[in-house]
């Protein structure tokens, strides 16, 4: 039977051995722990040397599933990228090119998150177009579909519901302090932000907990939005899960898996080509900031030479003085297969205008594979059509079983 930690809550007992003088921690101050959620403040207080449990370090079981039955099942991993704009090599580099090894380690599920795209002012008649686009990219990047799943997020129709019944226990405080959407509603001003903006992360949650997911493969700057799935999976076990769920005729035990993060030890976090210290973006407002996966050769090599750079002589990576080199070398090192030792020998001498040449070169002959497979997928959009279909029915039948464990969990009446 696999494990699930359900952490930062306290439960008093009295037959609990140990006193809370002789306690070990887990790493959370008690005073923090015991306020993490308002369902403990329900709880007495606990008086020194009162005997009690922590549930940090307590394992529940998990949902019942063949996944968690054998050993000899894989592990389940999610992930998806916004039909927003062009997919660029950061998307490339630091997510999809990685899935290519995953399919074939684990169970894995690839969507595009549509309904992520319309949390800021979109263009109706583009979404449709870029969401089959994206669809395709996965494909002609490598993405297997008799290994892996792949459908749009909006053809399963689970993951609106859950987000719903999710909100209904996420305190606003959680959502308050999300680092993106403080940026991003600065930026957009309040006139143009949408709830959706601010409550996304918990749609996010819903596309990962919905699949009970083992493992999700994320960049740095995405790990306080997983931090906030663990946290709200955790509570709604506490709060719905256990016996009180096998009260209402469930199984009992959690609700939910809650996930790892999966963090690749290269190109999580490739950056912009006009500013070392920012990530390659889609909403960059200039198009000269990234490399599209679908550019042509002449547009990758202009925007190649008119990269930003510096002027110490030489290459070298790790040099905190040197953001573009290092992240430019770091390009050229994923695209080449190359270990960082083997560019290290081939570039440290280079000059600039060498560098540049042999990166350009590196980079169309890395992605011209991807164009010309593009190409023949969107020639064949029944076939396209065919393999969003089957991922959305395979899907549904994982998403459909959560969401029913949920309802029943919560007390709903039955259909």
């Amino acid at each position: 039977m696999g494990r699930s930690i359900l952490s930062h809550f306290f439960v008093l007992s009295n037959t609990y051995p140990r006193s809370i003088s002789s306690f070990r921690p887990c790493g959370v101050h008690l005073s923090k722990c015991l306020s993490r959620t308002g369902a403990v403040q329900q709880q007495r207080r606990v008086r020194p040397g009162e005997n009690f449990r922590c549930l940090c370090s307590v394992a529940v079981s998990e949902p019942s599933t063949s996944a968690t039955s054998s050993s000899s099942v894989k592990k389940r991993i999610v992930s998806g990228v916004q039909p927003t704009g062009s997919i660029h090599l950061g998307n490339y580099l630091g997510a999809i090119k990685n899935w290519i090894d995953l399919q074939n380690t684990y169970e894995t599920l690839f969507f595009i998150v549509d309904l992520h795209a319309i949390t800021l002012p979109y263009e109706t008649q583009q979404l449709s177009k870029a969401t089959k686009d994206t669809a395709a990219l996965y494909l002609a990047c490598g993405v297997d579909s008799s290994k892996a799943s792949v459908f749009v997020q909006s053809h399963v129709r689970a993951h609106v519901e859950l987000m719903w019944l999710l909100s209904s226990a996420t305190p606003i405080g959680w959502l308050n302090r999300m680092i993106q959407f403080k940026e991003k509603s600065r930026k957009a001003g309040d006139d143009n932000v949408g709830v959706a903006l601010l409550t996304y992360p918990v749609l996010m949650a819903s596309d990962i907990l919905l699949y009970q997911s083992d493992l999700v493969p994320v960049g740095e700057d995405q790990k306080q939005h997983l931090e906030l799935t663990r946290e709200l999976a955790e509570r709604v076990n506490y709060l719905y899960g256990g016996r009180k769920w096998k009260k209402l005729g469930g199984r009992g035990g959690a609700i939910f898996k809650v996930p790892e993060p999966l963090i690749p030890p290269t190109g999580a976090r490739v950056m912009s080509l006009t500013d070392g210290l920012s990530k390659m973006s889609k909403s960059a407002p200039s198009d000269q900031s990234r490399i599209n996966l679908l550019d042509p050769k002449d547009v990758i090599s202009n925007k190649i030479k008119r990269c930003k750079t510096d002027s110490f002589p030489g290459l070298e990576f790790d040099n905190p003085e040197r953001p573009e080199c290092n992240n430019l070398l770091s390009i050229y090192q994923l695209v080449t297969s190359k270990t960082k030792q083997e560019v290290v020998e081939e570039c440290q001498d280079m000059n600039w205008g060498t560098f540049k040449t042999l990166l350009t070169d590196a980079l169309v002959d890395h992605l011209h594979p991807i164009q010309t497979r593009y190409a023949e997928i969107m020639s064949d959009t029944a076939y396209l059509d065919n393999i969003l279909a089957e991922g959305a029915s395979k899907a549904t039948a994982i998403a459909d079983a959560t969401l029913s464990n949920v309802y029943q969990a919560m007390g709903f009446l039955r259909r």
